[in-house]
């Protein structure tokens, strides 16, 4: 029986089983967390999850608090070495390990499905992109320039050098598992800097495989760890001791509230990429297919799980029944199912609480006059699975226009005016990333001037990479990953004045 038959007879536990079987690398799925360059796995044990079946895929090993103080002296120990090492071997450490994450792509896709949920396609897309940023930080840190200031002062030399701030630690999301440690690891060690990962709960596999090829490249022991356990827990010591200088959280804006205050006690550098409500706005003057396929794009990639996505999509009077025509009918076609299987255009929610959150804001919307349009509702596959939906005629009191959703329920809303999408685009206090269709170059810059957040992609669902700065403005975040500003966010500027020269 061939592949593509087994994929269609198989159930999608059997399914997801048979994939994990093909792994050659027997030891991506061993649970055991990385701490001062062993393999730890010892004492209790945490299941993972498969999101789509609800089965156990894996187990993990449970570390503690005591495991992550002694990760920071790990690390501590580690620093200097590191720091002193030339940049260029410190790239090329990077890029080799760059080069171990595509040669194995495909067993990296597939913990990265069987895991998080996403499509297999987009799981394989995920493994690129992370890749590239330890490709792109492999170079950036060679370009760590400092400046040299003209002198104010007789006889002075003025200096600015870029330094290593000193320990570094991520807490990284469940719905980018790869690409998310390799944005804030790339930076950290190519400033110079090591770096405690704690990955999610619900995603530990991808993050303990990439570790293992980290290892494989030639990082030291010390330099990169990977501590998997209850995020509460494991984020105290990270917090609480001032050896740790740096912190990068990806999540949402609640916890990072939270992470900003303990980080204050230490005065750590904090960098946070928070929540979005990305406003998608399509002018009248645009082509009605480029629109909605951009939309199309923005909203239900990740299964709409990304922070990045659509949340609400504003369309001008004049075309706005023949854009929702269109876009129903686009949405109608999404294919519904396990991630493994090669028709899935969605995937389920990784966790329940998204799910239960999409369908909260479905029954809102219904509740408040918003019609509710989708050819897949009725059809279950499991708690965890949303079918592909539109609500059209929402208004800016119901739920999905004023929360984020993180799922695939597209909201369209219509409006008149520039000046009036452009304040209702601007009401609320995320601001992240928002979208610009219009054939109008003056109207694109004018828009993209006011709208609040940190990114706009102008007639363009696919803006992101490793040479843009990626961050939010208001409380979706502060810092910048990616670019050399994201490198920046793991080094400290120091001033020196030579004096007396002449």
């Amino acid at each position: 029986m061939n592949q593509a038959t087994l994929n269609q007879t198989a159930s999608p536990a059997d399914l997801a089983a048979r994939y994990l079987r093909s792994l050659q690398r027997r030891d991506f799925l061993s649970g055991a967390a990385l701490l001062d360059g062993r393999w730890v796995a010892n004492g209790e044990r945490d299941q993972v999850i498969d999101p789509a079946t609800g089965e156990e895929i894996a187990d993990v090993c449970r570390c503690s608090a005591s495991d992550m103080d002694e990760a920071i002296g790990a690390a501590e120990r580690a620093f200097p070495s590191w720091r002193e090492l030339l940049p260029a071997r410190r790239g090329g450490i990077l890029r080799s390990w760059a080069s171990l994450m595509l040669e194995h792509a495909e067993e990296l896709a597939i913990l990265v499905t069987s895991e998080q949920g996403k499509p297999l396609s987009e799981a394989r897309q995920e493994v690129a992109y992370g890749a590239g940023f330890l490709d792109w930080f492999a170079a950036e840190g060679e370009r760590a320039y400092g400046e040299t200031i003209p002198s104010h002062k007789v006889g002075s030399l003025l200096q600015v050098r870029m330094q290593p701030i000193g320990i570094a630690a991520a807490i990284t999301p469940w719905n980018f598992p790869i690409a998310m440690i390799t944005r804030k690891a790339g930076a950290a060690l190519a400033a110079g800097c090591p770096i405690i990962v704690k990955p999610a709960p619900e995603t530990p596999l991808s993050a303990l495989a990439i570790a293992r090829l980290g290892e494989q490249a030639g990082l030291p022991p010390g330099v990169l760890q990977v501590l998997v356990g209850d995020s509460i827990e494991l984020s105290r010591p990270l917090l609480k001791d001032h050896r740790v200088r740096a912190l990068s959280f990806t999540g949402s804006t609640d916890v990072g509230r939270l992470l900003l205050k303990g980080a204050a006690e230490s005065v750590k550098k904090v960098s946070l990429e928070l929540g979005g409500h990305a406003p998608f706005v399509i002018f009248d003057d645009v082509d009605l297919s480029k629109a909605v396929e951009g939309a199309m794009a923005a909203k239900f990639a990740t299964s709409g799980q990304d922070c990045l996505a659509a949340n609400r999509i504003y369309v001008q009077r004049g075309i706005y029944a023949a854009f929702v025509d269109a876009f129903a009918s686009k949405i109608g076609r999404l294919e519904v199912g396990h991630g493994l299987e090669p028709s899935t255009d969605i995937g389920p929610m990784t966790k329940l609480s998204v799910a239960e959150k999409c369908r909260a804001h479905i029954f809102d919307a219904r509740q408040r006059g918003a019609r509710v349009l989708s050819s897949k509702i009725g059809r279950t596959l499991g708690p965890n699975f949303v079918p592909p939906t539109l609500l059209s005629d929402v208004t800016e009191d119901m739920l999905i226009a004023r929360q984020e959703t993180f799922g695939p329920v597209a909201a369209v809303l219509p409006f008149d005016t520039e000046e009036e999408v452009i304040g209702r685009a601007n009401a609320n206090e995320l601001g992240l990333a928002g979208y610009v269709y219009t054939d109008s170059v003056r109207r694109a810059l004018r828009v993209s001037e006011q709208i609040e957040c940190g990114m706009v992609g102008v007639n363009t669902a696919s803006f992101t990479g490793p040479p843009i700065p990626f961050g939010g403005w208001k409380q979706s975040g502060l810092g910048r990953e990616g670019s050399r500003h994201g490198l920046a966010e793991y080094m400290e500027l120091k001033y020196v004045c030579f004096g007396d020269l002449v």
